[in-house]
């Protein structure tokens, strides 16, 4: 797999900075929007299941299942942008991921944090 099938975060010049620190140095937050997420479910395959039970027998990476993840950590990160954008934010602080079993038929990723405002000190 190259670097752009198992990586992700953002690219240079994003209009909406987002740090999973409290604060960005150098940047003083001047408006508070509040919470932010991008939610994706996703359901696996019958293909990447009968794969991933036999790689289990044997060890090592399973690359479908990683590209999967790194596809859908990436969608979610995306809706969360779009949704501080839209809520007039040009940083989102504290950013975290979430994931979860979804009823046993896919997984859920939740990309979350604090929308702001924040400008150059």
């Amino acid at each position: 797999m190259g670097i752009d099938e198992y990586g992700g975060g953002q690219g240079p010049g994003a209009d909406v900075l987002v740090v999973t620190a409290n604060d960005v140095p150098g940047h003083r937050v001047q408006q508070v929007i509040g919470e932010v997420f991008g939610l994706t479910v996703r359901s696996r395959h019958l293909g990447s299941q009968i794969g991933a039970g036999l790689k289990s027998m044997v060890g090592g990476e399973l690359k479908g299942l990683t590209k999967t993840l790194v596809e859908t950590r990436n969608q979610a990160m995306e809706r969360l942008v779009e949704q501080a954008r839209a809520r007039g934010a040009n940083a989102v602080l504290a950013f975290r991921f979430d994931v979860t079993e979804a009823a046993d038929v896919g997984t859920e990723v939740c990309a979350y944090g604090t929308a702001c405002v924040v400008a150059r000190e």
